[in-house]
């Protein structure tokens, strides 16, 4: 017996010893997933879940219609292919810099402008106006053709990579949270009435800087340093001021400048000329026949409007082709069925039996259901005609309906 237990009292120092020498590594990583219990949360979760049918909407039938089919059916201007906004309200921007990019490709200049150059600029104007408006200005996303056009005199270009406003590896842009962050502080500047416009202009700048990055000062083109407005002016060739904008709406004196009244003009621009719709289709149409193509604005909300195919029409169950006039545009815009809200860039046309479409390239993910044609829409011209309310395009391609203007 007193061997037995002198045993047992010596295996278990053994075992003591050899634990304590024991030296068990740990690896750092995440815990291990419970698959049954998660398969269990998703059962019931779809099992209590209220079934909803799917969503439906009235849509133009274009399946025995004479519609284009592909991008090579359209005269073209020289123009990049369409890039995305990502998830931002800037269509006023990608849609006018791509518009800008045409025109210095037209003069034989090969650049990709930055997009979020221009955009940085103008949440710093926005933030300027909401000081001395004492708040009364809207701060949003949202802007007119026309603003790029406004910043680039102000503030220059600069090429694509030198300003991408994203961080490394972001795939797309997502400013929801700086805008967010902006709306919030300048919520609380209007609730203390804390108007310095200095310290509001700078405090935005951060935000900007921290989401989006800050702007450069200079780029270096082929080892010579350039400020924005050299760039602009030596590399791109392109002169801001060699650009209108255009409008039709029978609520303004026609042949004259007029405030496009719409919450997007935030700085209340009244610059825009104000032309019979005749001669703003007119305007469209001859521009890209003369190689000229156009930035417009305007609404994307119809029933018409097929982003699987691509297609954009006014059904005639809406309103017949050949009723569409200045009224029945004036209506919509007035009574909210025509809002101002996206912007795009026309760079080609075609003639068919039907009418004329037009190629129009779009930042935007509505544009991008096709993949056979992904960031491209087929708009037909009664599209145009009722619903595109601005077009920004060069001087050089509507002197015609310009002198109209001088004359009057």
């Amino acid at each position: 017996m007193k061997k037995s237990i002198s045993m047992m009292l010596l295996l278990a120092a053994s075992t003591t010893a050899f634990a304590q020498d024991r030296q068990d590594a740990a690896i750092y990583t995440e815990p291990p997933k419970n698959e049954f219990y998660e398969k269990l949360k998703l059962a019931n979760k779809d099992f209590f879940q209220e079934k909803k049918e799917p969503a439906k909407r009235l849509t133009l039938d274009y399946s025995n219609m004479d519609v284009p089919k592909s991008v090579d059916e359209f005269k073209m201007v020289t123009s990049d292919k369409p890039v995305s906004q990502g998830i931002t309200g800037t269509c006023w921007c990608f849609s006018t810099t791509s518009f800008y990019e045409s025109e210095a490709a037209r003069q034989g200049r090969n650049v990709q402008l930055s997009e979020m150059y221009t955009v940085y600029w103008e949440y710093v104007e926005k933030a300027k106006e909401f000081v001395r408006t004492r708040g009364e200005s809207i701060f949003d996303e949202g802007s007119e053709t026309n603003a790029v056009q406004r910043m680039m005199k102000k503030y220059g270009a600069v090429p694509a990579d030198a300003y991408t406003g994203e961080k490394p590896g972001q795939p797309y842009h997502d400013h929801s949270r700086m805008i967010a962050e902006m709306r919030t502080y300048l919520n609380d500047v209007k609730a203390h009435a804390s108007w310095n416009t200095e310290e509001v202009v700078s405090t935005i700048k951060d935000i900007m800087d921290h989401y989006i990055g800050t702007p450069p000062r200079y780029v270096n083109v082929k080892g010579k340093k350039l400020t924005p407005q050299e760039y602009l002016q030596e590399i791109t060739g392109i002169d801001p001021s060699g650009y209108v904008t255009f409008m039709s709406l029978k609520s303004e004196p026609y042949w004259t400048n007029a405030e496009y009244k719409v919450g997007d003009n935030w700085w209340h621009s009244s610059d825009y000329y104000n032309v019979p719709l005749k001669n703003f289709v007119g305007l469209v149409k001859s521009s890209l026949k003369k190689g000229y193509s156009i930035s417009i604005g305007g609404d994307v909300s119809e029933s018409g409007i097929d982003s699987k195919r691509g297609l954009i029409m006014v059904p005639s169950y809406d309103i017949p082709s050949s009723y569409i006039n200045e009224d029945a545009r004036l209506l919509r815009f007035l009574n909210g069925a025509t809002t101002d809200d996206h912007a795009m860039h026309i760079v080609g046309y075609t003639e068919k039996p039907n009418g004329t479409w037009f190629l129009v390239k779009d930042s935007g993910a509505g544009g991008r259901g096709n993949s056979e044609h992904s960031g491209y829409w087929y708009m037909h011209e009664d599209y145009v005609k009722l619903k595109m309310m601005t077009a920004t395009v060069n001087k050089a391609a509507v002197k015609d309906v310009l002198e109209k203007i001088a004359v009057k």
